[in-house]
């Protein structure tokens, strides 16, 4: 047992909590619990995850996390290095385009087909036109043929009132243009804005604008450790988050001014604010675990 896994579990024995009990409070399996009280970190699911664990460890038991952490951070094992993410990339990116290739080929010949169906449609209507433009030809004879009806004379009264129709359907539709422009430029407006505003290593600042509510959710793609917090330090929520159980969590923070995260595993982690997937200003390759701010101005201010 190490220095640190013992200060922590005489912290746990003197509040009084077992292993069951340290574990529903911070959501953390037994057996990596175990790991850190003993020391045995090359049984955590991931490098990073070690001082995630470490910190929740602390604040259940009521330590300082912070410096414990700086005490002790030549014995806590770095994050995960920086080429597992990068390759991580490569696989999805060879499974993506292997998975496009499939699926072009698997709609390939009903592409062909329907090329088919059209060509044949078009070649039919070509010989339909061309026949009925030889029937509609009047023979020369016709011509001179007493009774024959002439079609071009009009009074020009009738002249007249169809041009006026057709003036009366152009003023119509103009005006019709115009009642449909306004809506859309309307809805426009009204669109909520998120753009990052600041970054400086793993650190992240966001600003929402033009919404009149702030709902934040993360959804994990794999296995993550979350946190979410307002800006007075109050916690809405932190823990594990993993794909096969509990894979997101939901915050109303419509009546803060600001939301505090931090992202243990951002290359499995999405964020979406009032269902808007946000990507990350920093890159997840360069830095796995992040902390990211997020400023909420209501559109009446």
């Amino acid at each position: 047992m190490t220095e640190l896994g013992n200060r922590l579990k005489e912290a746990r024995l003197a509040k009084g909590m077992s292993l069951d009990d340290l574990q529903t409070a911070t959501k953390i399996q037994k057996r990596y619990l175990v790991g850190i009280e003993e020391g045995n970190y090359s049984m955590m699911p991931g490098k990073f995850y070690v001082r995630a664990f470490i910190k929740q460890y602390a604040e259940a038991v009521g330590i300082n996390h912070e410096e414990l952490l700086e005490e002790f951070k030549s014995d806590i094992p770095s994050s995960m290095n920086d080429d597992i993410p990068e390759k991580l990339s490569r696989v999805q990116t060879r499974r993506d385009i292997s998975g496009k290739a499939s699926k072009f080929f698997d709609i390939l010949p009903k592409i062909l087909i329907v090329v088919f169906i059209i060509g044949v449609i078009a070649v039919i209507y070509y010989f339909v036109e061309k026949g009925a433009s030889n029937n509609s030809k009047v023979p020369a004879e016709q011509k001179d043929t007493p009774g024959a009806i002439v079609e071009n004379n009009l009074p020009d009264d009738d002249a007249k009132d169809g041009s006026d129709g057709e003036k009366n359907d152009e003023n119509t539709e103009d005006e019709a243009n115009d009642g449909t422009d306004a809506p859309d430029e309307n809805a426009e407006d009204s669109k909520q804005e998120i753009k990052s505003v600041e970054t400086s290593g793993k650190n992240s600042v966001y600003e929402l604008t033009n919404s009149d509510t702030f709902e934040l959710k993360l959804v994990s793609t794999g296995e993550t450790w979350v946190s979410i917090k307002n800006g007075k330090g109050y916690s809405f929520f932190q823990g594990m988050l993993i794909k096969d159980g509990t894979d997101s969590e939901t915050v109303d923070l419509s009546n803060e001014s600001e939301a505090l995260l931090v992202i243990g595993n951002s290359s499995a982690t999405e964020i979406y604010i009032n269902d808007e997937k946000i990507d990350y200003a920093v890159s997840p390759t360069n830095h796995v675990s992040q902390n990211i701010t997020i400023r909420y101005v209501p559109t009446d201010e």
